[in-house]
């Protein structure tokens, strides 16, 4: 077993072992053509790990916070994010709605998927982003293990700095 399909089962047996659907009943996977239907909509690949946790664990509810997005939510996120006035970027998908409009967003053009903090609060498009994670694999182990500033068990929460500078690689691609 690969670091991949270790990942997906430690999310998997999370998923099982707790009440991550939030009163709900979680999602089962999707089909694969599922995926491959969003990525023509969107017009872009998502990353492997992204597409087997939809096609493996399940159609969202699960992870940190409020829990990933279905992916017809994220896709539809998307779309709405693209016409908006945040000039939001191409191939950065909302996957993750963690509350106060904020979204955890994959970066589907980056080879490590990295994750990006959507905070729109202070008002400024250019102040609305940050590094959250340098991987999607990454993302989720601090979830799993409890390190991530989202996590309260952390440690972090309120006194975890947000106030990144703003991801000058990323701002170029707006």
């Amino acid at each position: 077993m690969n670091e991949t399909e270790q990942l997906l089962e430690q999310v998997a047996e999370r998923v099982r072992n707790s009440a991550q659907g939030h009163g709900k009943p979680l999602p089962g996977p999707l089909a694969s053509g599922e995926a491959t239907r969003a990525e023509g909509i969107l017009g872009f690949a998502l990353p492997p790990l992204l597409t087997r946790l939809y096609t493996h664990v399940g159609d969202g509810g699960f992870g940190p916070e409020h829990g990933l997005l279905p992916l017809r939510q994220a896709v539809a996120a998307y779309e709405a994010q693209r016409v908006s006035g945040w000039r939001w970027p191409e191939g950065v998908l909302p996957v993750a709605d963690l509350g106060c409009a904020m979204y955890a967003c994959v970066d589907c053009r980056s080879d490590t998927a990295q994750v990006l903090l959507f905070d729109p609060n202070p008002g400024e498009p250019d102040l609305a982003w940050s590094l959250d994670s340098a991987s999607l694999a990454g993302w989720l182990r601090g979830w799993l293990d409890g390190t991530a500033w989202f996590c309260e068990e952390s440690g972090l929460g309120e006194e975890y700095d947000l106030e990144l500078a703003p991801w000058a690689e990323f701002r170029s691609r707006i």
